[in-house]
């Protein structure tokens, strides 16, 4: 027996997460623009700004279409500096994978800088993101519960 839980994640591949001002009025133009199908949505605490959301793009499901995450900006959460390229870009690359640990030390090993150190979050996942030497933030996450099972993206 392990404390590691078993690892599922039904989202492969790498996931664009979008910050914007307005991500209510951004998921509705997604949803006129490109057909994109809303997944979930999380609100944040002030009733007005989206914590979380994911929608999908060019398909029907997680499996065959493509997924974009969202939220709106939190500079309160950031040193109050707003989402602005390139001391905060607005685009996090986010990838799922089975041991952040190992995903967040081979990047910091092979020259990318830790922007936030791997710990677990209530949402159920350990995350960290790191940012490589062209400025691009990337988003590690595994789930930290054991037997958790993340199976939405959130």
């Amino acid at each position: 027996m392990t404390d590691k839980p078993e690892y599922a994640h039904n989202i492969p591949g790498v996931i664009p997460h979008l910050v914007v001002n307005g991500a209510r009025e951004a998921i509705e133009f997604y949803i006129k623009a490109f057909g994109a199908t809303k997944v979930m949505e999380m609100p944040a605490e002030d009733g007005k700004r989206l914590l979380h959301a994911q929608l999908i793009i060019n398909g029907g499901t997680i499996m065959n279409g493509g997924t974009i995450m969202m939220c709106d900006d939190f500079p309160e959460y950031c040193g109050g500096q707003p989402t602005e390229y390139p001391k905060r870009p607005p685009v996090t690359l986010h990838m799922a994978v089975p041991d952040i640990d190992a995903a967040f030390a081979q990047a910091v090993a092979a020259g990318a800088t830790e922007a936030m150190k791997p710990a677990d979050m209530f949402w159920g996942d350990r995350y960290g993101q790191v940012r490589d030497p062209y400025g691009h933030l990337w988003a590690f996450s595994t789930p930290s519960k054991p037997g958790a099972v993340v199976t939405n993206g959130c």
